[in-house]
């Protein structure tokens, strides 16, 4: 990606600390700036918002007094509402014609039609009411200079039209002589679709924030409650088509006022994100001159109406109902072995003519920057009688290892229907729809419109590693977890980073620094002196925690303090240690029965490496040795080069335009470095003890390197466990031929806005689309997080964001936390706990989720009474296969603040409930599994008898919940 993407989503800021480095590139964002710029803590500015000096365009609604902002439009009810209003004349036989039909928008009607030739007509309703039958007065003429002041009972109206046309019925002064106004229609700019791609959708292109072309500019209606950060462009971020805002602009946004925007091939440099604090319904319109220059953003309250998406009302077509989860309509469940049959079916009243079976396959690239289908075939499908319905069957074997796409096709009474996936929202993912109960809508002429079911087709003998399945991680950001070597310590005027000095924090206690709070003006060169050292002086403590795997963020040699920018794949930064510090980790760990998962980007080197050199700094030649494209360097092949470009930076491809991160080429040379050799980078590493990998921005790397790669290090270590870094519905990367699990960000973001109090029954869905969609193989090992190193700590989350807020909200939010952990224990898949988490640390965006352990002897204050509460329910997972390896249907009960779900191993049950409400609440609930049974509280030390019904009242403690085992 070269400049083609839009600068870095707020989701995705947590990844970059410096204007010429990413402070961490553990996650995917569609960000390629053509120029860096540094992250900084949460971007906050008063209204009306001005570009700050950083060149992010902040918009904002300012908040009105009276007399001010004369723009704004205050929305009126329909004072007509239901009675229809045409457009009747020579174009229609005089006929109330749906065609011309005006619409209701905010305080007048509308209609956009293409007109033709000398008509006379007027406006009015069906029935020609006295009330709303509208013409001219004698003699008036109709133009485009001016409107025209309609009678009720007037003349008729002449036009000679020759195009589109708007017209506007103003009914707000007058319902008995309204204005009427005529506008000339241009066409719309761009053949290709805008989209509004911004941290709502992950950047991707999708459907529900498309734009409409509507007569004089692009629409888009949007609910949203947050503040963004976004830009608009067409699906493949073309330069002429991707919009964002200039960065030398000092221009002032307010609500529904106009913003002039610049396209990537019109800005001195790339485009900056716009940022708008949404709240509530907004029409989003971008307006361009004729020749499709000036693009002008105006956001406003919601006043426009989309026209031509029709409700569907026929009774028999309402009645067609599919569940993807239900064994009635789909068998088996889920995820199913590439190979095996499927059988679909749906039922519905009788009426029906007939109904089709459509499979598609589903391409998914990079961080869903590319999402389409392609139709393989449709099946006809074959109705029988159900009671008083009629069930139509079809059946198809699906062949591939893949994610696939289907939906239903069926036809009333001469009109064709789509029964389509939902159109609920997944965290972090662009694509609607969470699987389960299925929507009606009339077949839409675009097929991108459908809303497809995904099926995933995994490879039939697909396993992970078995002791995967009992991992409890904990997961360490090594240079602020423990200093347990001073001797290596980064020293100030002896290590460099990029040329320029580093600094060093002498108290352990600090913050880390940012530019702006007394430091140097530079990201990702401040330094506390963690290694490897550290990390191995706290073995027992980690053990003691409960955690048997360690996932340690990247340790090989690399200028930064997060070492994404890999210099050497080889070697153990000489900050944190040797490379017989690592084996003797790996040796101490494995003596207490802890494993060690190692993360590197096989995406991209640092530019100040031993691959790139770009300062010569090393011996050899590199690629770009001396900012000097070099063929005769061993490691030519690995890197794509321009050297047509006369800047620099253009002269190569930096991941997502970072030009310190020198994208990899996928070519035989890297491969055979990084993992197809005896000695590769991969094996290496595990011959010295790591026992698997997590790779980092896995999305951008294409499947056939992944499905390469796997085979290799599995052949080497079938034990190795692969773990992929997906912020999205990660389900392509886990059917069994590129990895086994990934850091479950759905789950993160699920989890912890429950525990911050979201209705549960709004967001469940998230973990019954992973559920559904995951080989149970990989379901039951995904790395399940709550804080991690790309995001803000789950305390901060929860409200605690100072040390000095009311001890009230400090201690509810960690209580909300402890409610988040007894999940996240009770669930399938491997809990992470974020180093320092467990003792009260908290911290916003990226470098403020970095903060360093608050060891008692470095004068650090850990909670001990939340480490303990830590202890005892990772111990409840511990002990408890059942909570490490049942099996889980769904819900057994949901609402509005609990969820209650059913676990079940080698014949025994375990019940778990939660409530995130701030007071206890009493479930009565029917589980016919219980029957009779005693259910010992595990949280509590109680007991609950179940009736001989499986009927049982069940009492949950507020913020918190239960697990119940039966006897």
């Amino acid at each position: 990606m070269q400049g083609k993407t839009p600068k870095v989503s707020a989701l995705w800021l947590s990844l970059f600390v410096s204007s010429s480095l990413l402070s961490g590139c553990g996650s995917s964002g569609s960000s390629n700036p053509a120029e860096e710029t540094p992250d900084v803590p949460e971007l906050t500015c008063e209204a009306p918002l001005v570009l700050n000096e950083a060149g992010d365009a902040c918009i904002s609604e300012e908040t009105e007094q009276p007399g001010e902002n004369t723009n704004a439009r205050q929305c009126v009810a329909n004072p007509f509402e239901g009675t229809n209003i045409y457009l009747r004349g020579g174009m229609n036989s005089w006929a109330a014609n749906e065609d011309y039909q005006f619409t209701y928008m905010c305080d007048r009607f509308e209609l956009v039609s293409e007109l033709s030739g000398e008509m006379e007509f007027k406006v009015a309703d069906e029935n020609w009411s006295t009330t709303s039958n509208w013409g001219g007065e004698e003699g008036s003429e109709l133009s485009e200079e001016q409107a025209l002041a309609l009678v009720l009972d007037g003349a008729n109206l002449s036009y000679a039209f020759d195009g589109t046309y708007k017209l506007l019925l103003d009914v707000s002064e007058s319902q008995e002589a309204p204005n009427l106004s005529l506008q000339t229609c241009s066409e719309a700019p761009f053949e290709q679709t805008l989209y509004l791609r911004g941290d709502m959708n992950s950047w991707a292109a999708s459907s529900e924030y498309a734009f409409s072309y509507y007569c004089d500019g692009y629409y888009l209606n949007v609910d949203l409650a947050d503040s963004y950060g976004f830009k608009i462009a067409d699906e493949g971020w073309a330069e002429t088509s991707s919009f964002g805002g200039d960065p030398a602009s000092e221009a002032v946004l307010t609500e529904q006022q106009d913003y002039s925007l610049l396209s990537d091939s019109n800005a001195a440099a790339s485009t900056e994100n716009l940022n708008y604090d949404f709240d509530g319904a907004y029409t989003v319109k971008l307006t361009f001159a004729d020749d499709g220059s000036m693009p002008v953003l105006n956001i406003g309250p919601q006043t426009w109406v989309q026209t031509g998406v029709l409700e569907v009302t026929n009774p028999i077509a309402l009645s067609a109902h599919y569940d993807s989860r239900q064994l009635a309509n789909k068998t088996p469940f889920g995820a199913v072995p590439a190979g095996d049959n499927v059988d679909f079916s749906f039922t519905a009243d009788s009426g029906i003519e007939s109904a089709e079976l459509v499979i598609e396959s589903r391409k998914l690239e990079g961080n869903q920057d590319i999402l389409e289908y392609t139709e393989i075939t449709r099946i006809p499908m074959v109705a029988s009688e159900a009671g008083e319905q009629q069930r139509w069957q079809a059946s198809y074997s699906f062949e591939n290892v893949q994610v696939y796409g289907y939906y239903f096709v069926f036809h009333v009474a001469g009109e064709s229907y789509v029964l389509q996936n939902n159109n609920l929202a997944v965290y972090e993912t662009a694509e609607r729809g969470a699987g389960g109960e299925a929507t009606v809508a009339y077949l839409p002429e675009d097929s991108k419109a459908i809303r497809r079911y995904r099926h995933s087709s995994y490879v039939p003998d697909f396993t992970i590693p078995d002791w995967a399945k009992d991992a409890v991680y904990y997961y360490i950001f090594p240079e602020r977890f423990r200093n347990g070597d001073t001797s290596n310590d980064p020293t100030p005027g002896v290590d460099s980073y990029h040329g320029d000095n580093i600094e060093f924090h002498s108290n352990w206690m600090d913050t880390p620094w940012v530019p702006g709070d007394g430091s140097d003006e530079i990201y990702s060169n401040d330094f506390f002196g963690g290694d490897l050292a550290g990390i191995i002086e706290k073995l027992d403590y980690i053990k003691s925690l409960g955690a048997n795997t360690l996932y340690i963020n990247p340790i090989f040699e690399a200028p930064s303090n997060h070492k994404y920018d890999t210099s050497d794949y080889e070697n153990i930064d000489d900050n944190f240690g040797s490379n017989e510090d690592f084996v003797r980790l790996c040796a101490e760990a494995d003596a207490r029965g802890i494993r060690v998962i190692l993360d590197t980007s096989l995406n991209h080197s640092g530019d100040d490496s031993v691959y790139f050199d770009r300062y010569g700094r090393f011996d050899g030649v590199g690629a770009f040795e001396n900012e000097q494209v070099r063929s005769d360097s061993p490691f030519y092949t690995w890197f794509e080069f321009f050297p047509e470009e006369t800047e620099i930076e253009k002269q190569f491809t930096g991941w997502v335009g970072y030009a310190t991160l020198p994208e990899i080429v996928e070519s035989e040379g890297w491969k055979a470095f990084a993992y197809r050799n005896e000695d590769s980078v991969m094996n290496q590493w595990l011959d010295r003890g790591a026992s698997g990998w997590r790779m980092d921005v896995a999305p951008w790397v294409t499947n056939e390197f992944w499905r390469d790669w796997r085979t290799h290090v599995k052949a080497h270590d079938p034990q190795a466990l692969t773990v992929a870094e997906t912020w999205f519905d990660a389900s392509k990367h886990l059917l069994g031929d590129m990895f086994d699990s990934t850091m479950n960000y759905i789950f993160r973001d699920a989890i912890l806005d429950y525990a911050a109090g979201e209705p549960a029954n709004e967001l469940y869905h998230n973990f019954e689309l992973m559920r559904e969609n995951y080989p149970p193989e990989a379901f039951y090992g995904l790395m399940n997080l709550l804080s991690t190193h790309d995001a803000s700590r789950a305390l901060y989350q929860f409200g605690y964001n100072s040390a000095d807020q009311d001890a009230a909200v400090i201690e509810q939010a960690k209580q909300r936390l402890k409610l988040a952990v007894l999940f996240q224990m009770s669930f399938p898949g491997a809990p992470a706990i974020f180093y320092g988490d467990e003792v009260g640390v908290t911290g916003g965006e990226d470098p403020y989720n970095r903060a360093p352990y608050p060891w008692a002897d470095q004068g650090g204050n850990p909670d001990d009474q939340l480490l303990a509460d830590f202890k005892a329910l990772i111990a409840l997972r511990n002990n408890n296969p059942i909570l490490r390896r049942g099996s889980i249907d769904a819900p057994v009960y949901v609402d509005e603040n609990c969820i209650v779900l059913l676990r079940e191993y080698n014949g025994a049950y375990a019940l778990t409930a939660f409530n995130n409400a701030t007071e206890a609440k009493t479930l009565n609930l029917s589980v016919a599994q219980l029957a009779n049974s005693q259910l010992q509280d595990l949280i509590n030390n109680s007991t609950v008898t179940v009736a001989e019904d499986g009927s049982l009242s069940l009492n949950v403690p507020a913020l918190y919940g239960t697990v119940m085992l039966s006897q």
